[in-house]
């Protein structure tokens, strides 16, 4: 029997709350909906006003995986839907889910997804409020060489301006992220390019720009792609459909300093335990992208 929860006056069935998710450490579909939860308060403002794309699990880690934007069958009609752009070169419009309280969450949550969502909100398409760079290294390279590359970046950000905040991607990388007062995604694209191949031409045998599997073996790739407005991230605090029950967690820079200075300390890897006694320890340490209050004009704009 689906056992029926209330949640905010909302009445949701939640299912198979035994089931295992993470195989490697026995994470059930229970402790990934509690953790939610948890994490709801430091969650909630980075997924609201965002149209969500949905990179579901519903096997579990190491079951089939599939992508969606459109809304799914079934959706409570208490659930959020915004209209939106499919893209800049097509004039139709897609219905995608906004996340923006508790019980739209505890409902996708029991989907088992992870949460992606773009750089921009949904009243306004394509003008994005926040820059991303995704530093993705290609082996041997590691999260120490992201580490090294991320403060790279961050002082050439504060140079023109604008203050970094760096997360884990739940995966093998880290993601820079900037908030901004708006700007057109193509610019932003534009801007995030340029810092990519700076960074490459300063530190060439650290950084790549290009996206080449051949060109990435012992660097860091600098991917600026997901700033496009057709492009998500991973957004803050979601779980990843990973081995381990990791999440894209904030980072404070004293951490991205100690691990890009010493490539013996363990990689950083949060899973969601650790990552909701980071929320108790420290709040969200992204609040300024979700508030808006660190916001800066992108560069020669």
């Amino acid at each position: 029997m689906t056992p029926i929860t209330h949640v905010e006056g909302r009445r949701l069935a939640l299912s198979n709350l035994d089931k295992i998710l993470y195989p490697a450490t026995g994470f059930t579909k229970g402790e990934v909906l509690h953790y939610y939860a948890s994490v709801a308060p430091v969650l909630l403002p980075h997924l609201r006003d965002r149209p969500l794309s949905f990179l579901r699990y519903p096997d579990g880690a190491g079951g089939e995986t599939f992508f969606a934007k459109n809304v799914p069958p079934g959706t409570p009609d208490w659930v959020r839907v915004a209209t939106v752009p499919r893209s800049a070169r097509d004039t139709t419009s897609a219905r995608q889910v906004v996340v923006d309280d508790l019980p739209s969450l505890m409902w996708a949550a029991n989907l088992v997804t992870e949460f992606h969502t773009p750089q921009w909100r949904a009243e306004a398409p394509a003008v994005a409020d926040r820059l991303v760079l995704d530093l993705d290294p290609g082996e041997p390279a590691g999260i120490a060489e992201c580490c090294e590359v991320a403060l790279m970046l961050r002082e050439r950000l504060a140079a023109d301006g604008l203050t970094a905040f760096a997360k884990t991607s739940g995966s093998k990388g880290l993601h820079l992220l900037a908030p901004l007062t708006g700007a057109p995604s193509r610019e932003v694209t534009a801007y995030a390019k340029e810092l990519a191949v700076a960074a490459g031409q300063a530190a060439p045998e650290l950084v790549v720009h290009r996206m080449a599997k051949r060109l990435r073996g012992g660097k860091v790739f600098v991917d600026f792609s997901q700033n496009s407005a057709s492009k998500t991230t991973a957004t803050p605090y979601t779980l990843r459909a990973r081995p381990h029950p990791t999440v894209s967690a904030p980072l404070t820079w004293e951490e991205v300093a100690t691990r890009g200075e010493d490539d013996r300390l363990p990689g950083l890897r949060i899973e969601a335990d650790e990552a909701a006694a980071r929320v108790e320890r420290y709040g969200d340490l992204l609040a300024p992208l979700a508030t808006g209050e660190a916001a800066a004009p992108l560069p020669g704009s």
